[in-house]
């Protein structure tokens, strides 16, 4: 009688482009970069301890991403949105993953769904010993595997691409204990509604989400 096979979690192995990548978004999320400011690549570089090229190309990355601007005679410049070009992105984040819910809710296996609920249990955790780094990157999972649940391959890239354009406008729209507070609430409905398999539900809660995040980003903008 053979044994059963035990899923073991996957090895993971990150490149040096990885880790700097990860440093310098985090960098610009946490506004140690701010908007409109120029990339120093020698001060970021010493910072990190990396030479310049490794750096550079985590900025093109960056740039792929929409959060930084690689102008003629100034070089990287720290992407600087407006109140307009915010409430566009949302816009259409909120449409597609109001389609992805719908679609999650209906097509996901049950082990996608637990899946996304773990993930949620451990953003939780991390809301409690307010690790907040941290937790936004948890948050912003939940929604990306929300999406993934979908199946659909073209709604994921689309909302890769938007999600990472704003990730320092999300971060700092959590600012304070009562904004971070809504958005947990927030999260805790959907969840509920995914668990539940409620579609319709869950494309409501996901869009009084986004305009409730559209808000509380617009007070800090």
């Amino acid at each position: 009688m053979s044994e059963p096979a035990i899923d073991y979690p996957r090895i993971t192995r990150r490149t040096l482009h990885d880790e700097v990548l990860e440093r310098v978004r985090d960098m610009i999320i946490e506004g140690r970069l701010e908007p409109g400011q120029r990339i120093n690549e020698g001060l970021v570089g010493a910072q990190l301890g990396v030479s310049r090229t490794p750096l550079r190309e985590a900025i093109k990355t960056l740039a792929s991403e929409g959060l930084v601007e690689i102008l003629p005679a100034k070089g990287a410049i720290v992407r600087r949105f407006s109140a307009r070009d915010l409430a566009d992105v949302l816009e259409v984040l909120k449409t597609l993953e109001q389609l992805a819910g719908r679609m999650a809710c209906e097509t996901a296996s049950d082990a996608t769904i637990e899946g996304i609920h773990a993930l949620h249990r451990q953003m939780l955790a991390l809301y409690e010993t307010r690790n907040r780094l941290e937790y936004f990157k948890l948050n912003q999972a939940i929604h990306s595997a929300i999406v993934a649940a979908s199946g659909n391959a073209v709604l994921m890239e689309m909302h890769g691409t938007l999600q990472s354009r704003i990730k320092r406008l999300r971060f700092v729209g959590n600012e304070g204990p009562v904004k971070w507070a809504g958005a947990v609430a927030e999260h805790e409905e959907m969840m509920a509604a995914l668990l539940k398999r409620d579609a319709a539900e869950l494309s409501r809660i996901i869009g009084l989400h986004m305009d409730s995040t559209l808000l509380r980003v617009r007070e800090v903008l």
